[in-house]
């Protein structure tokens, strides 16, 4: 029986890569022709994607490192790993709140400057903590755009340290509005929950929608001395137009776990080097989310979190499977049932459901598929891909 080959473009996760099972995965940097490629954050937009790949699995939750229209174009899945590095997310933007409240970094960088010792070094201490006097999170307001995962646990945190929360989300999911704190006040837009807030901490994904989300028009409605953090996207915060409001004082802080060279060194600005996700349990809860759904697509075909496909999971109920990727065009459920039936296939069980342009199906058949048959299938017009899944590999 052939193994499946996973490409790892990253170092992934020991206790994740121990969930692909020996006799059936090999696994690592050198691996020819591989089924499917696990990455973090290693930028595949200049990579040249072998055809043998079936699906890319991303051991995190953005996937702008990975060509995903041009995958969706080849019928290959793209998964992710929502919600799994969220806890460590929202402990590092707690501790951005406490920085921008406090002044930890400045009042830091002022004791590394102190020289001498005893009576002297005490009376510098003393003249100069003046200067870095910050205030205290009860009371104030912060501002949650994106209530998904992380932004939620943010909210929740946030309400336990004393603070008033406003959020704003127009797409919202229902399971994300259940897991929503209930003191949360809930905002109509944008700039209601900007006016309102002394703190501002993004959390959506990077789309075209929300580049430049935080610009100097919606800075100019902040609160005189409020705090914006962003630690969700680089491009989803105008770092130019945060510069020029620190330097007219409307602005106290920046906090961003995203360092430019325009950013590093500015006064109120906080920069740290991307590691939203880095910690150990982090990277072990991605890797073992992501391998956990690729296997499921290549073993079984069934999809959960994918960016460019919709969630199709089917219960197997024959050891005859076929999984097809298509363009969402009309009569493509009637083409492969036709294509069946013509060849003499009952078929068992079946399962469409479409995303956007996408559209994927799984068919449970009561007897081997012939490869004629597959190939008819590849040759509908609309069909992006398609596999053959018996319970046993070729």
């Amino acid at each position: 029986m052939g193994k499946f080959r996973v490409l790892t473009l990253n170092s992934i996760s020991a206790k994740g890569l121990s969930r692909l099972p020996g006799e059936l995965y090999t696994h690592g940097s050198n691996e020819a022709e591989p089924d499917a490629i696990l990455v973090r954050s290693q930028d595949m937009h200049a990579m040249t994607i072998p055809d043998s790949v079936l699906a890319i699995g991303r051991a995190g939750a953005g996937t702008n490192n990975i060509p995903v229209p041009k995958l969706s174009g080849r019928g290959v899945p793209v998964f992710n790993a929502p919600g799994a590095n969220a806890n460590a997310v929202k402990e590092l933007v707690i501790a951005g709140l406490l920085l921008g409240a406090r002044n930890i970094v400045p009042a830091a960088r002022f004791v590394d400057g102190l020289k001498g010792a005893g009576p002297e070094l005490d009376k510098q201490v003393e003249d100069g903590k003046k200067q870095f006097a910050g205030i205290e999170l009860p009371g104030h307001t912060l501002g949650v755009i994106g209530l998904g995962k992380i932004g939620s646990l943010v909210a929740d945190a946030a309400i336990r340290l004393g603070m008033h929360v406003i959020g704003y989300d127009p797409e919202i999911t229902v399971d994300a509005a259940w897991s929503l704190p209930s003191q949360v006040k809930r905002a109509h837009s944008v700039e209601e929950l900007i006016r309102a807030s002394d703190f501002i901490t993004v959390h959506v994904p990077q789309v075209p929608a929300t580049v430049g989300l935080i610009d100097a028009k919606r800075i100019a409605l902040m609160k005189h001395g409020a705090v914006v953090l962003n630690f969700a996207r680089e491009a989803i915060v105008d770092a130019a137009a945060v510069l020029d409001a620190l330097k007219a004082k409307k602005l106290k802080g920046y906090v961003c776990d995203f360092p430019t060279a325009a950013l590093i060194g500015q006064p109120g600005v906080v920069a740290l080097p991307h590691m939203g996700a880095s910690t150990r349990e982090a990277e072990e809860n991605c890797a073992l989310m992501v391998v956990d759904q690729l296997r499921e697509f290549l073993e079984h075909g069934n999809v959960r979190n994918a960016v460019n496909f919709p969630d199709v999971v089917m219960a197997r109920e024959s050891p005859y499977r076929v999984g097809i990727a298509n363009s969402n065009v009309p009569n493509m459920l009637g083409q492969i049932s036709t294509a069946m039936a013509s060849a003499g296939l009952n078929i068992h069980n079946m399962l469409n459901k479409s995303r956007g342009e996408m559209a994927y199906t799984l068919v449970d058949v009561d007897s081997p598929v012939p490869d004629t048959v597959i190939r008819g299938i590849a040759s509908i017009g609309g069909v992006l891909a398609v596999r053959y899944l018996p319970t046993q590999r070729p």
